[in-house]
């Protein structure tokens, strides 16, 4: 074979490679979720690269074994050229300038391009790809029951399928489908809320949704049965905390289900203590994904949040962790008093309770909630005290006005957004007003 053959054949077989690679890399990087997206969209290569990424395996073992012949093919190529020019000892150089070429052309440069422009590439490629696999799909069968019989032994035991969908994949779907002015949604607003919220559930801890200490409903251990349930049938519940001493030292979990069976068996001298369940402890910082698991596995409604220092701090219950995904469960029981009520354009009631990073996102600020979980934690640290009710304090651009308060606990604030005229001085950060 001549010089001009060797160097055209070496060429051939880097571009092949190379275009094996970068399809390859941008195939992988196509989700089922986009290619259906894609489909929906009518944009040319969709179809194919949709039935591609239903069942890649076949189809990427024919695209990494030609590719790999490729390569070594080029490196022979140019090994033998090498010792027919230049003698013994040659191929090494050949081999060697063989890797460089290979690296740049047939491995991180097509890997670069498909990282960069995955979409279009893959919608490029997916033809040639599908009719390579479909022309070859035997062999890549065969690859794959080679691969899954040499990894069979090994933890996974057989290749996976995929691609897989990954958190920032789903997200940037959400965000292009936000951005279209097509009625018919690939994501209903509804559907985007939920998405949201199961990825927020992971990274929620238990402090962020448990019922804080104040708010608790619980029941003395030395109460009678008459007593505790009285308590149940005001506050609703299906179970209350039962404590001994004060509300840090909980000692129990008393069900209206087994108060009121002793009830019926005309026991009702007894004390509430003797009808307590081992209740569940758990601390502040606990993952609620965890605890869902944890109260699963050990068939519980309830636990009780533990402060670092022992204390009783809240309780959660299953319903609590349920509502981070679902959104407010409102029963028969439940006060349906909203969290937030519009007033007007700028201004906003909102119970005290209510969580930073959602007032953050209804008033579009950036309010700090490192220091303070709710809005009721962010007056009291502005203030310094108890505010009185109609006291005013502005804050980083609003203004919140405490409106109701019961005892030592803010219940409602009033929060309104300051033009710029009435924003604070630069270099002060709470003014009252």
């Amino acid at each position: 074979m001549g010089d001009l053959a060797v160097g055209l054949s070496i060429l051939a077989l880097l571009l092949i490679a190379g275009f094996l690679r970068l399809a390859e890399a941008a195939i992988a990087r196509t989700t089922k979720i986009k290619a259906h997206h894609l489909v929906d969209q009518k944009k040319p290569g969709a179809d194919r690269l949709l039935t591609i990424v239903q069942d890649p395996a076949p189809y990427m073992n024919v695209i990494l074994l030609f590719s790999l012949l490729a390569c070594v093919g080029g490196v022979v190529l140019a090994a033998g050229w090498a010792v027919d020019n230049f003698g013994v000892g040659a191929e090494a150089i050949a081999i060697a300038a063989m890797t460089i070429l290979l690296y740049v052309l047939a491995e991180i440069g097509p890997r670069t391009v498909a990282i960069q422009n995955s979409e279009p590439v893959a919608l490029r490629v997916a033809s040639a790809v599908y009719l390579l696999g479909v022309a070859l799909k035997p062999l890549g069968r065969m690859l794959v029951a080679i691969a899954n019989l040499i990894i069979s032994p090994l933890p996974g035991r057989t290749l996976r399928k995929g691609p897989f969908v990954t958190e920032e994949e789903i997200r940037d779907l959400d965000e292009d489908d936000d951005d279209e002015d097509d009625d018919d949604d690939e994501i209903e607003e509804d559907e985007r809320q939920l998405i949201h919220s199961i990825f927020e559930f992971g990274d929620t801890v238990v402090r962020e949704v448990m019922v804080p200490r104040t708010d608790m409903v619980t029941a003395r251990t030395d109460a009678s049965l008459d007593e505790a349930l009285e308590t149940i049938i005001g506050a609703g519940y299906s179970r209350i905390p039962i404590y001994e001493g004060d509300v840090d030292n909980v000692v129990g979990v008393l069900y209206a289900k087994d108060l009121l069976k002793r009830i019926h068996e005309s026991k009702g001298d007894a004390k509430a203590s003797t009808l307590g369940r081992a209740p569940l402890f758990v601390p502040e910082q606990k993952k609620v994904a965890e605890l869902l698991r944890e109260m699963q596995k050990q068939h519980v409604h309830m636990a009780i949040v533990v402060d670092e220092y022992g204390g009783t701090a809240g309780l959660v219950t299953i319903e609590d962790l349920i509502e981070e995904i679902v959104g407010e469960i409102i029963d028969e029981y439940d006060q349906e008093e909203p969290l937030v009520e519009p007033v007007d354009e700028v201004t906003i009631r909102v119970d005290a309770k209510l969580p930073i990073d959602e007032v953050n996102e209804l008033m579009e600020v950036e309010l700090p909630h490192e220091e303070w979980d709710t809005v009721g934690g962010l007056v009291f640290g502005l203030t310094g005290r108890v505010p009185i009710p109609g006291e005013k304090v502005r804050y980083d651009g609003l203004e919140l006005t405490t409106e109701r308060v019961s005892g030592r606990r803010i219940q409602k604030v009033v929060i309104r957004k300051l033009d710029p005229s009435e924003r604070i001085p630069e270099g002060d950060e709470v003014e009252r007003a």
